[in-house]
């Protein structure tokens, strides 16, 4: 075991075994730059759950898309709304993903996740100006890169094109509700397939789901959770609605119940989003992470809402939680290195 000093005072140690507990607090200002965080003994831990015993990690988040000119930037949206709020309606430009993708590996990201937020009618794995953005990204940035948007199945005559992670979403949610009603494994699904091709460890199911206030938990036949903020009638409890489609469609699935079935199907982690906090600002969903991140045995990643980087120290202190993600927060410089 090493022990981090910061002027004199011991404010974090390293287990070798498992590089991070905890980010305190006096750390979180150089959140990319220190990579051994961990727990102070003062500070209470949340039940030890299955899904925390990987290293904590900070992840860069690049969504992607054509803008109206025809070129590839990174943008971010609010509640999944990318366009800003003006005349034109143009899509919110942040920068170039190779650049910002580069910059975010300087600045001491643990990894960083592509996705094609217009993958529903593009499969960013056969769309050429994806495929060099992953190219040129691969050969300048030397942590794990996923890419997600639009995947169905594993056919990329060029391998995984510099990702070391692929991201499935929608079609993670069709194979769950089949998997659910019938209780058979196909091995047909793209969760399947992917896993068998190229291991667990390369498949992350990306879930979207939204908060639906209910009066008690068996007003649903899916998993709810008594919230920490009531609802807009003073509702204590809600279920968590699976979504397709960039958030477009619900289905008739929990987040919970997504969560256990795409771990039997493969799934090697899982991206946890919530739209209801989608570019707020005002911290990750604790209620559903800490849902998810309770049921599974696989990594969790904590994403939507990150405003402040106490928000990064929070998830982790409350939840078991193996990674956290934000996008808007450091595009904007918000967290500065």
């Amino acid at each position: 075991m090493e022990w981090l000093l910061l002027e004199g005072k011991v404010v974090a140690y390293l287990d070798l075994r498992c590089r991070v507990v905890y980010i305190e607090k006096v750390l979180v200002s150089k959140i990319f730059h220190n990579k051994g965080w961990s727990c102070t003994s003062d500070i209470q831990k949340p039940g030890e759950g299955r899904a925390s015993k990987l290293a904590k990690r900070v992840i860069a988040c690049l969504d992607v898309r054509t803008n109206d000119k025809g070129d590839l930037v990174v943008t971010k949206g609010d509640q999944y709304d990318v366009r800003e709020n003006t005349g034109e309606n143009e899509v919110r430009n942040l920068g170039k993903p190779v650049e910002l993708a580069g910059q975010y590996y300087i600045d001491g990201a643990d990894e960083v996740s592509f996705l094609n937020i217009t993958g529903f009618r593009d499969f960013p794995l056969g769309d050429l100006p994806m495929l060099e953005v992953l190219r040129y990204t691969s050969e300048n940035v030397f942590v794990p890169l996923t890419v997600g948007g639009g995947i169905r199945d594993f056919t990329d005559a060029n391998g995984r094109s510099g990702a070391d992670k692929i991201s499935i979403g929608s079609d993670a949610v069709y194979a769950a509700e089949e998997y659910i009603r019938t209780g058979v494994k196909t091995g047909k699904t793209s969760l399947e397939q992917i896993s068998r091709v190229y291991g667990n460890q390369a498949v992350v199911v990306s879930i979207d789901p939204r908060r639906v206030y209910i009066n008690a938990p068996d007003d649903v036949e899916f998993k709810a959770v008594r919230v920490t903020n009531p609802g807009p009638n003073g509702e204590e409890y809600a279920w968590y609605q699976c979504t397709v489609n960039g958030g477009r469609e619900g289905r008739p699935i929990g987040a919970y119940e997504l969560a256990k079935a795409v771990e039997e199907l493969g799934a090697g982690e899982i991206l946890l989003n919530c739209i209801d906090c989608d570019g707020q600002g005002k911290g990750f969903d604790i209620d559903l992470i800490k849902l998810i991140s309770d049921a599974v045995s696989i990594p969790v990643i904590a994403s939507s809402g990150a405003g402040v980087v106490e928000h990064f120290s929070e998830v982790f202190k409350k939840t078991n939680a193996s990674a956290a993600l934000a996008a808007g927060i450091f595009h904007r410089k918000e967290v500065h290195s």
